[in-house]
């Protein structure tokens, strides 16, 4: 592992805002805002050391814009693949995938990520 790079952070939108009944579904978009503003304001509780949050958006989510501490990446189909590619591409980099989906944490997992539930960064 780099050790001079910090943890990735890879947060699976749409699971984690979905993780939580409170009428995200009228507004995805927003509620994906409101996890970027939480991300950036809160980071990510428990991380020791320095931190790089990727949200990674799908669906009505996308083109919700990068912020201070958080970047934002629009999937062009799957969000889940989007992340996959994510992962592979940081080879040698300790990687933290904040996802409840089974399928994504099995595949991220494969690739050496560690996975944490939506409640890491969504109380």
């Amino acid at each position: 592992m780099n050790d001079n790079a910090p943890l990735l952070v890879v947060v699976d939108a749409a699971n984690v805002v979905g993780s939580v009944p409170d009428g995200w579904w009228r507004d995805r978009r927003g509620a994906a805002e409101r996890l970027r503003d939480r991300l950036a304001s809160d980071g990510v509780p428990g991380a020791s050391g320095p931190v790089e949050i990727l949200l990674v958006v799908e669906g009505a989510a996308r083109g919700v814009e990068s912020v201070p501490g958080v970047r934002v990446e629009s999937a062009s189909g799957s969000g889940d693949d989007h992340i996959v590619e994510v992962v592979a591409g940081a080879a040698g980099r300790s990687v933290l995938v904040v996802t409840a989906d089974r399928e994504l944490r099995r595949r991220v997992g494969e690739l050496g990520a560690e996975v944490a539930g939506p409640r890491t960064v969504r109380p």
